[in-house]
């Protein structure tokens, strides 16, 4: 599976419009999320979840009903441990 990154922008989303999404997201029907990061005051969403390929993770979306406005293939990731394996010129 390949993991892709998603941007969603919700304006005015509240927090229990977050959680009225939560059981849908669980199912994990055409894709499976990995991880959220919200911003309530300026509605914006990135989600990123594992599938097959774009087409999936867009299917996962409308199944769900969240409007996407990019979904963008990660080619390799990196957390703060890992920048010292990266070599450098």
């Amino acid at each position: 599976m390949t993991t892709y990154v998603s941007v969603h922008q919700a304006p005015a989303l509240a927090p229990e419009e977050v959680g009225s999404y939560v059981p849908d997201i669980k199912q994990n029907t055409y894709a499976e999320f990995q991880q959220c990061f919200i911003n309530l005051d300026q509605g914006y969403i990135v989600t990123v979840y594992e599938a097959d390929d774009e087409e999936a993770v867009r299917k996962e979306f409308d199944r769900i009903g969240w409007p996407v406005d990019t979904v963008t293939e990660v080619h390799f990731s990196v957390d703060a441990a890992g920048l010292d394996a990266i070599p450098t010129a």
